[in-house]
């Protein structure tokens, strides 16, 4: 099974060409081939190009525990890369279907940085999801470990909770993500942004994925918490968002869409041998 490895400022994907498959991945694959010390290690795989009914391309988006993501921004930039490095698109904007929604993709810099609309943020509950009756989840108490935060909860086409704090570490959003995921507020869990304003142009991130764990970057993530910096009157409309791994610019439009710009780089390319998938891992 043949491979290509990207990174987007510290966030690395794994591309399978589906062509090269000729089936869907399985769960177990997905671990193994995902796992830091039995696998290739990645935050996910990128299963592509698929047949479209509304695009130029389909992707499909999985975590390393085997569930199935609906969009990654991270990981539509470094597809997108892939498609240009495959000579499958060029210069012009194209368009790739997610389960999270159409984007439209754009390669600049000969490869090097990638432009992707991510669509319109949403804050309610409903489109998210978040229990309860239908509203706009803005400024809400979350209690975990007999901790309380403020969050704000939002959809760009898979869900975030953003928490506001005036300090933030790793240790914070390795300490509190997944108890915060899998909180009995998100039905589908949730992605965990823990967010530091820095000014009116810049904020931080630490970042819990779900299905991924702690991460050193997403693009998602970036897009749902500009927006909620945005909406809390934060911040203006271009966001640098700073995260471990580096960072992506942000550009909040007319209701809260997104644009979304940075940069990705060619790790490796390879072939998986069979060999793994005999590997017990847990």
């Amino acid at each position: 099974m043949k491979y290509f490895k990207y990174h987007a400022i510290g966030n690395d994907y794994i591309v399978i060409n589906s062509e090269d498959v000729h089936t869907t991945l399985t769960s177990e694959q997905i671990k193994k081939i995902c796992h830091r010390n039995f696998g290739i290690g990645s935050d996910g795989i990128l299963f592509g190009p698929l047949k479209s009914d509304k695009g130029q391309f389909l992707l499909r988006i999985f975590n390393p525990d085997g569930s199935e993501a609906e969009k990654s921004g991270n990981g539509l930039r470094i597809f997108s890369r892939y498609l240009w490095d495959m000579e499958l698109v060029k210069e012009e904007a194209f368009s790739i279907e997610t389960l999270g929604g159409l984007v439209n993709s754009a390669v600049l810099d000969n490869g090097k940085t990638v432009s992707v609309e991510m669509g319109k943020v949403s804050f309610w509950s409903d489109e998210i999801p978040v229990t309860g009756e239908r509203r706009e989840v803005i400024s809400e108490n979350i209690t975990v470990e007999n901790k309380t935060f403020k969050f704000c909860a939002a959809t760009i086409g898979n869900p975030h909770c953003v928490i506001p704090l005036t300090e933030i570490t790793p240790e914070l959003a390795k300490q509190y993500g997944y108890l915060i995921e899998t909180h009995k507020f998100f039905p589908n869990r949730i992605n965990v942004q823990f967010m530091k304003v820095l000014d009116r142009e810049n904020i931080q991130l630490e970042i819990w994925e779900r299905g991924a764990g702690y991460t050193l970057a997403s693009g998602s993530s970036s897009s749902a918490a500009a927006a909620v910096a945005r909406r809390l009157n934060l911040c203006d409309s271009s966001v640098t968002v700073h995260m471990p791994g580096g960072m992506i610019l942000i550009e909040i439009g007319e209701n809260y869409s997104i644009q979304m710009t940075g940069s990705v780089t060619k790790v490796a390319e390879g072939i998986i041998s069979p060999e793994i998938f005999n590997t017990n891992v847990t």
